[in-house]
C-alpha cells in the first residue's frame, strides 16, 4: 500500500509533485484527442464522398426547389420561395391526384402481393427438398434487367399474349390490360410484385430457418393444427424479417420509375403516373426543374413518414425495430 502521507523524494519538492501529477492527468486527454484524430483521418475519404455525392446535390436539390431554373445556365437560377410547393397543391394540379395517388396505390399493392406471396412460398420452401434451388428460381427475376422484364410482361399483357390465350382458354373474353385506364395499374402492380418477390423470399426463408425448432415440438405435444402454428409460432417469430421486407418494398413503390416508363409510360393518360416519372418529365420533357424538385422533397416527406410509421407499428405490436 502506498503512504500518501510520506513526504516527497529527496530534491524533489511538493511543486515537482503537482506538475507530475498534473501532466499525468493531461497526458490520457491528449491520447483520446489524438485518437478521435486519427479516426477521422481514416473516415476522411468516406465523408468526401457523401459530402460531393449526398449533401452538395441535396443542398442544390433543395435550393432548386425554392427556385425558377430551367436547366441551363446557373446564372439563370431564379429564387421564387414556395412557389413550387405552392403549385404543386394548387386546384387543378395533377400531383396530388392522380400522381401522388397513383404512388400511394402502386407501392400498397405492391406491398400486398410480394410480402403475402414471399411469407407463402417461403413457407412452403421451408419444408421442401433442394431449397437452394427454389430460392435460386425465385431469385432470377432480381438479376434481369428491368426492361427485359417489362417488356416481356408488356407482350404477355398484349390482347394476342399469353395472359389473354389463357383467359380466352377458359372461356374469358380479352382484356386491353395496359390500354384500359382501370386494369394500367393494378397489371404493372403484379409485375412490380413479381419481380421483387424472389428478394423477400430470401429474406423470409432466413428467417425461418432461425426459428428454433423445439417450438414446434412443443405446438406438436400440445395438438396444435398447422393453421395454429403458422399464426402464433412462425408469423410473431418472422416479425423482424417481416418488417425488413415490408420497409424495402414500400420504399421500392414509392420510387418506382424503370418499370413503368417501359411499360405504359405512365398512361394510358395519367392512369399509371407515378411520382418518380413526374418528376422526370417536369425536369427533362418540361424544363421545370424548380418544380421537380419540390416533388421530390414532396415524395421525401412521403418515405420517410410512411417508414416511421412502419417502424412505429412493428414496435408497438412487440418488435423492437
Amino acid at each position: 500500500m502506498v503512504n500518501t502521507l510520506a513526504p516527497p523524494p529527496a530534491g524533489r519538492t511538493a511543486r515537482d509533485t503537482k506538475d507530475a501529477v498534473r501532466r499525468a492527468a493531461v497526458r490520457p486527454g491528449r491520447a483520446r484527442r489524438r485518437q478521435i484524430a486519427v479516426a477521422y483521418l481514416f473516415l476522411a475519404p468516406t465523408l468526401l464522398f457523401f459530402a460531393v455525392f449526398l449533401f452538395l446535390p441535396l443542398g442544390f436539390a433543395l435550393l432548386l426547389s425554392m427556385s425558377r431554373w430551367t436547366g441551363f445556365e446557373l446564372g439563370d437560377i431564379e429564387p421564387v420561395g414556395l412557389d413550387n410547393f405552392a403549385r404543386l397543391f394548387a386546384d387543378g394540379s395533377a400531383f396530388l391526384t392522380p400522381v401522388l395517388t397513383n404512388t400511394l396505390l402502386y407501392a400498397l399493392g405492391t406491398v400486398a402481393l410480394a410480402l403475402g406471396g414471399s411469407v407463402v412460398v417461403a413457407t412452403c420452401i421451408d419444408k421442401l427438398r433442394f431449397q437452394g434451388l427454389w430460392r435460386t428460381l425465385y431469385f432470377l427475376p432480381i438479376v434481369t434487367t428491368v426492361v427485359a422484364v417489362g417488356n416481356v410482361w408488356k407482350y404477355m399483357y398484349e390482347p394476342g399474349g399469353l395472359v389473354n390465350g389463357v383467359l380466352n382458354a377458359f372461356g374469358a373474353g380479352s382484356v386491353a390490360f395496359l390500354q384500359d385506364p382501370g386494369t394500367a395499374l393494378p397489371s404493372v402492380v403484379v409485375v412490380q410484385a413479381w419481380a421483387s418477390v424472389g428478394s423477400a423470399i430470401l429474406v423470409l426463408t432466413a428467417g425461418l430457418k432461425s426459428v428454433p425448432g423445439s417450438y414446434y415440438e412443443a405446438a406438436e405435444l400440445d395438438g396444435a393444427g398447422p393453421v395454429t402454428v403458422f399464426l402464433r409460432i412462425t408469423l410473431p417469430l418472422l416479425r423482424p424479417s417481416l418488417l425488413f421486407v415490408c420497409v424495402t418494398q414500400f420504399l421500392t413503390g414509392l420510387q418506382s420509375f424503370a418499370l413503368i416508363t417501359v411499360m405504359t409510360r405512365g398512361g394510358p393518360g395519367d392512369a399509371t403516373a407515378v411520382a418518380a416519372l413526374e418528376m422526370y418529365r417536369q425536369a427533362f420533357a418540361y424544363g421545370d426543374w424548380g418544380t421537380a424538385s419540390a416533388a421530390a422533397f414532396v415524395l421525401f416527406l412521403v418515405v420517410l413518414v410512411v417508414t416511421l410509421a412502419q417502424l412505429l407499428l412493428f414496435r408497438r405490436t412487440g418488435e423492437d425495430a
